[in-house]
Formats: C-alpha cells, structure tokens, sequence
C-alpha cells in the first residue's frame, strides 16, 4: 500500500488524522449470543490480537472487560441494559439516531491519558443484511475494526475482508497496516499524516 491509502485507513471525514491503538491488554465480553458463537467471536479476537502482537488478559484492573460487544435486534433494547448509561453518555439519544439512520453497527472507543485505546463498546444490530452474514464473518469484521482506531471512512464500500479457496480471511494489506502499527518503534497514538510514512515503511520492513 502507499503512504496515501494508509493515510486514508486514518483520515477521517472533517480531515483530522488519527490512529491509535490498544494500550493494555483485550479484555473481551460478548452479550446476546449463544455458547457455540461466543467461541467463535472471541476466537477472532484472539486471531486478531495475536496478529497485532498485541496481549489479551483474563480480567482488566479498571474495568473487569474491556472489550464489550453487545448483539441485539433492536436499538431500543440497549437502553434497558442495565448500567449501560453509565459506560455510555446518552445512551438514550444515541440510539434513537441509530435507528432513525437504519444502523446496524456502531462502536464506541474510550482512552487513556496518553491517547491509546484503553476501552471498546461494539454494538451490532442484527438486520436482514447481518443475519445473512457468518458467525466467522462478522467476528472477524468486528475483531479487525476495533483492534486499531480506523477512520470512520476506512471501510465504507470496501470490506477489511476477502474471500480465498472459500474461506472469509483479512486482506493481506490490513493485516500488513495492524501488524506495523503494533510495532513499539511506532507511538500507541498518532495525529500527523508523517505518520502513515512511517506505517508504510514498517510494512515494508517486516513484509
């Protein structure tokens, strides 16, 4: 990839450029789903984390889970999460213009002092367009899209995804990017374009 489709996984649509990344250990928690595709979902975050070279942890010091992602039918469901308010400023407001857009996905990202992601909140809605969707698929998609802080750009009309010999797998250049924004020669968090040069280079290096 070249430093300017790098740069467009970080640039968002008012043109501020930001990546950041995970800043302790991935603490997951999956909500609405049963046994047999909660292994599933916490097996692609392990994929992806392991890729990313990054660590998970059995319990998070601040939080217990770090990592939550919540499976529902309907927006209006979130709200009587018990608690759920707390984690979420305006629970309530947001989920009515979640379901006024005719979202089925929305993620919220919390961070540290030093800007690296230190919390996630994923929250699928489980439409006609999902439903149809693999447990692996739609694991792997969300796993990916919160293991960096992407631009809210990055995957519209172009899936992180591909397909080989029938198999969902991650394109071989977003697994190139996770891998070299994992790399400790690189800050947990970045706002300046330079930035994606020094991905790219990265990239090159460990390709």
């Amino acid at each position: 990839m070249t430093p300017d489709e790098i740069a467009a996984l970080f640039t968002r649509a008012d043109g501020q450029y930001l990546c950041a990344r995970w800043g302790r250990p991935i603490v997951p928690v999956v909500f609405g789903v049963e046994e047999s595709t909660l292994s599933v979902l916490k097996g692609a975050v392990e994929a992806v984390v392991t890729l990313a070279g990054h660590k998970m942890a059995e319990t998070d010091t601040e939080l217990g889970a770090n990592l939550m992602v919540f499976f529902l039918r309907d927006w209006a469901e979130l709200p009587e999460v018990p608690n759920l308010d707390r984690l979420i400023p305006d629970l309530a407001p947001l989920c009515d213009r979640l379901a006024k857009a005719g979202a089925n996905q929305y993620r919220v990202f919390r961070f540290d002092e030093a800007g690296a992601i230190k919390a996630a909140f994923v929250f699928v809605r489980m439409d006609d367009d999902l439903a149809g969707v693999s447990a692996e698929t739609l694991a792997l998609s969300q796993a990916v899209q919160t293991i960096l802080l992407w631009s809210d750009t990055a995957f519209v009309g172009v899936s992180p995804l591909a397909l080989a010999a029938g198999q969902v797998i991650l394109r071989p250049e977003i697994a190139g990017v996770i891998r070299a924004a994992y790399d400790p020669v690189l800050p947990p968090v970045a706002r300046d374009t330079s930035h994606a040069l020094r991905l790219a280079a990265r990239m090159a290096a460990l390709h």
